[in-house]
């Protein structure tokens, strides 16, 4: 740019104003003009500043990211163009490189020389310099706005969202207009489940831009979480009808059709995923994982050919593997699919962090703390509510199928795997569970705090509750490290321990891609080890809690399904009622991977499908031995 001369600078400067006044109701027309633009001024970082928001109009987020890259590489104080570029690749589910362009955004955004030193560290990673060196000016410029979002941006890299969310709306009491910090809080308040709260900030957000795609993608989003799957579908497909070419939205669009049962219109979106992205390798495993569905043999030599290439990420990758593993055993080739699976799960492995010890560490700890005693001494305590029915245990151990008997009957309201009761352990943890004051701290309440933990819950979870049944359930099988905390602030609710035999659990568990959380489960030795520790915490628990938890062995329900449930509903106290027998014809939505297995009538197959990859699970037996030895649970 600074070899343009005044008169083309000046022509240059015309044109972009006229591309900016076409933007919004011919951006087709705006990036043509941004482009002749280009080729006379190639160096005019605000021209490519033009492309890209007229590319990412027209829903082509991939050609406006490199727009947005090259205007930023030529203009690295274009503020505007570095938000813009976060916007769109968290359109993309980019969240590393969107949290990386945000970070230049505010860099670009500043003039004091402090918040540059402190930009320049939030670039760079180095947290504890930025941490200090704002706050260090917050203390003498408490009203900073620019301060305070720097500072949010650091407590949720460190995973501190709470006191993210806290610095964040004290920048709009001090600046309601601020649109880039009110986008972040809507999107802390995502990540910690808050749906309502922040769904009410994107209304905000939407009120000041209706059509940004960006804030209309997270609007679905939160909606999926509290239920509200139609109106979901509804903005994901208004969406795309702008935005066609957004393959992680056509798979968005994919899991709430699935999930509310639409099955072909899921099938439907997640090829239009693959049409618009043939690496996309999350897409490949969303069919896969469907269960029921079957890829076609053009299909497996298409994800066969994408794993040749080098140029795909690990995440493409991993899903590919997935995918395959699930195509190679729909095709009998054990030997292939293992392969597949497990090494999916190694590339998985690799890019999480996960310690065994310390979730035996953590058990020990439970065991320790929920004595009959102390379980005693809090009898009569904590909210009287008789509503909720928790379904706990180990992914695929059928909580699904036990969740879609219940939610069958008149007085059942299925919901999903709610995240309520870990989040409340965390926060009472100090933002953590291993390694935490959780559950220790729990020592010093009183009666009054486990009431309103349990009031807390309640009110938690109400937003999913959309009948009035008189019970609910929550199966989030993680759960069942909570069951003492859950007894100290819901003791009357009902506890249901999904069962199922160690070894075709865990594998079950191993060649399952869990989208979030379920991190034990790449590792065949951490598999086993956490099995181990499940079985030991719940053998604890029924000597402490005798008779408050009810065992559904998996393989019984199979074999006897009439016999299994009539013992499920007389433990949760309502009368047995014939839908609950034929529970594969409620259409409820469904928010699992069994989704489809469970819209299908009782079967056997999946009973013993792991011994046809036995030879290859000496690990997983040998981390088992405790348990299939004779211990509890078999």
């Amino acid at each position: 740019m600074s070899a343009m001369t005044g008169d083309q600078l000046g022509t240059a400067d015309a044109a972009l104003a006229n591309a900016m006044r076409l933007l919004r109701p011919r951006p087709d027309l705006a990036a043509e003009q941004a482009r002749e633009i280009i080729a006379v001024t190639p160096r005019y970082g605000r021209a490519h500043f033009a492309l890209g928001l007229a590319l990412a109009a027209q829903g082509d987020h991939v050609a406006a990211i490199a727009a947005l890259r090259h205007a930023t590489a030529l203009e690295p104080k274009l503020s505007a163009a570095w938000r813009t570029l976060g916007d769109q690749l968290t359109i993309l589910d980019d969240n590393t490189g969107a949290d990386a362009a945000y970070a230049q955004s505010i860099r670009a955004s500043v003039t004091d020389p402090r918040l540059m030193e402190a930009a320049r560290a939030l670039c760079e990673n180095k947290l504890s310099i930025a941490e200090h060196t704002l706050r260090t000016h917050l203390k003498a410029h408490p009203t900073d706005v620019a301060a305070i979002r720097m500072l949010a941006e650091v407590a949720a890299r460190l995973g501190r969202l709470e006191d993210s969310e806290k610095l964040l709306r004290r920048a709009l009491e001090l600046a309601p207009s601020f649109l880039a910090a009110r986008h972040n809080y809507a999107l802390v308040l995502h990540r910690q489940t808050k749906a309502p709260e922040a769904l009410a900030q994107i209304d905000l957000l939407l009120a000041a831009e209706p059509d940004n795609p960006s804030y209309r993608f997270l609007q679905a989003s939160a909606l999926t979480r509290i239920g509200e799957y139609d109106r979901a579908i509804e903005i994901y497909e208004a969406v795309l009808e702008r935005h066609g070419s957004n393959a992680r939205g056509w798979m968005s669009l994919g899991h709430a059709r699935k999930t509310a049962g639409y099955t072909q219109p899921s099938i439907d979106a997640y090829q239009s995923a693959i049409e618009h992205a043939p690496s996309f390798g999350e897409a490949y495993w969303s069919l896969a994982n469907m269960k029921t569905y079957r890829f076609s043999e053009a299909m497996i030599a298409q994800m066969e050919a994408q794993l040749q290439r080098e140029d795909i990420s690990s995440e493409d990758r991993f899903h590919l593997h997935y995918a395959l593993g699930k195509a190679c055993e729909d095709a009998a080739d054990y030997a292939a699919s293992f392969r597949h699976y497990d090494l999916g799960a190694k590339l998985r492995r690799d890019a999480i962090s996960y310690s065994a010890d310390d979730t035996t560490t953590f058990t020990d700890r439970q065991i320790a703390f929920f004595t009959p005693q102390r379980l005693a001494a809090h009898a009569g305590q904590g909210h009287p509510t008789r509503d909720p029915i928790f379904v706990v245990g180990l992914p695929r151990a059928g909580s699904t199928l036990i969740e879609q008997i219940l939610s069958s009957h008149s007085a059942v309201e299925g919901t999903m795997e709610l995240p309520d009761i870990i989040a409340i352990a965390k926060r009472i943890g100090g933002g953590h569970l291993h390694g935490a004051s959780y559950p220790d701290a729990l020592a010093s309440f009183t009666p009054e705090q486990f009431h309103a933990l349990g009031q807390e819950y309640l009110d938690r979870t109400r937003v999913q509750r959309k009948t009035d049944r008189p019970s609910f359930i929550d199966k989030m099988p993680n759960n069942f490290q909570h069951v003492g905390f859950i007894h100290m602030i819901l003791p009357n609710a009902k506890i249901i321990d999904a069962r199922r035999h160690p070894i075709g659990n865990c594998f079950s568990a191993f060649k399952q891609h869990f989208a979030r959380g379920q991190t034990f489960s790449y590792d065949l030795d951490d598999l086993g080890r956490y099995y181990c520790d499940y079985v030991r915490l719940m053998a604890h628990m029924d000597a402490t809690l005798p008779s408050r938890i009810h065992r559904v062995q998996y393989e019984d329900l199979i074999a006897d399904p009439e016999t299994q449930i009539r013992r499920l509903l007389e433990y949760c106290g309502l009368p047995f009622e014939a839908a609950c027998m034929s529970f594969h014809t409620n259409t409820r939505a469904v928010r699992t991977a069994s989704s489809e297995q469970v819209r299908q009538p009782i079967y056997g197959d999946a009973v013993e499908q792991w011994r046809n990859y036995e030879t290859w699970l000496e690990p997983l037996k040998a981390a088992l031995k405790p348990v299939l030895d004779g211990g509890p649970g078999v």
